[in-house]
């Protein structure tokens, strides 16, 4: 039986609510600022929490660039948004694809020291991008890799917190799998295609949302190792579009940041269902 507490419930209740509008009201300021003009964003003392009539030129000139009506020029934000998604992309399946062969490696093959090498990658979650940043943007600009793709995400598709994760799931993985497996002639890349890959789909599915999201969101990494604007994420687009004009149109610039939310917002919404279950099913 069940005991229905009024009381607790609308605490609970109150609670999500207040904290769904601290988290919400922000976009929906940026939201609302990207639909009027720079005029009256300007002016207005306070904002207006009303949306504007300057919608569908403040979207046309974020997204694909152009001189504004104050006469100011701005780049498009649909080649920044393609760099994302295309790094955010590799990124992702790179961290994922590279756990899972180091993870089946660790937990289903003999070698000596398999426990240290584990653990040698499992150390690496205490040097962070900011402490190894020097060393290996030197290594990238050795191997000319500055201004590209394999710059912008090579350095970043290694995940030790994936690999862990992986090996754990692996370890739950019943022998009797193993072994009619290897009954049935299946060598080791068939029983991780057929066997590993399958039951790991939920697992895969929830961090390739949270690893798509780590990429899309780079800033620092990109910006150092792009100088060509043509390879500019579009994190670093908004903050050049802050800092590059003495007069800062914010009607653009919030124009850009919700066009920047769109692809990851629309991420975990269409794999919503997979990725709380990889996070919360036990029945592996």
């Amino acid at each position: 039986m069940i005991e229905r507490r009024p009381v607790l419930d609308f605490i609970a209740h109150a609670t999500l609510i207040i904290g769904v509008l601290i988290v919400a009201f922000p976009v929906y300021l940026t939201l609302v600022a990207s639909t009027q003009s720079a005029s009256d964003i300007a002016s207005a003392r306070p904002l207006s929490l009303l949306p504007g009539s300057n919608f569908l030129e403040t979207y046309r000139v974020a997204l694909f660039g152009g001189e504004s009506s104050m006469g100011s020029k701005y780049p498009a934000a649909a080649p920044m948004m393609l760099v994302s998604l295309i790094s955010a992309l590799i990124i992702a399946i790179g961290k994922i694809t590279i756990s899972l062969l180091s993870a089946f490696a660790i937990v289903y093959f003999r070698f000596p020291m398999r426990s240290l090498v584990f653990w040698m990658i499992f150390v690496t979650l205490m040097l962070p991008v900011e402490v190894r940043i020097g060393p290996t943007y030197e290594v990238v600009s050795s191997l000319g890799m500055l201004n590209s793709y394999a710059g912008l995400t090579v350095p970043l598709i290694a995940s030790a917190t994936a690999t862990f994760l992986f090996r754990q799931f692996f370890l739950t993985v019943p022998d009797e799998l193993v072994e009619a497996a290897r009954m049935d002639g299946a060598g080791p890349m068939r029983f991780f295609k057929d066997v590993l890959l399958p039951l790991s789909s939920t697992s895969i599915a929830a961090l390739f949302v949270i690893q798509f999201i780590y990429g899309w969101n780079q800033y620092l990494w990109p910006l150092l190792v792009t100088t060509n604007e043509d390879m500019y994420p579009v994190v670093l687009g908004i903050k050049r579009l802050i800092a590059g004009e003495a007069y800062t149109e914010w009607n653009v610039v919030m124009a850009t940041a919700m066009l920047a939310m769109l692809p990851p917002a629309l991420v975990v919404m269409l794999m919503q269902k997979w990725f709380v279950k990889g996070l919360v099913d036990t029945e592996k």
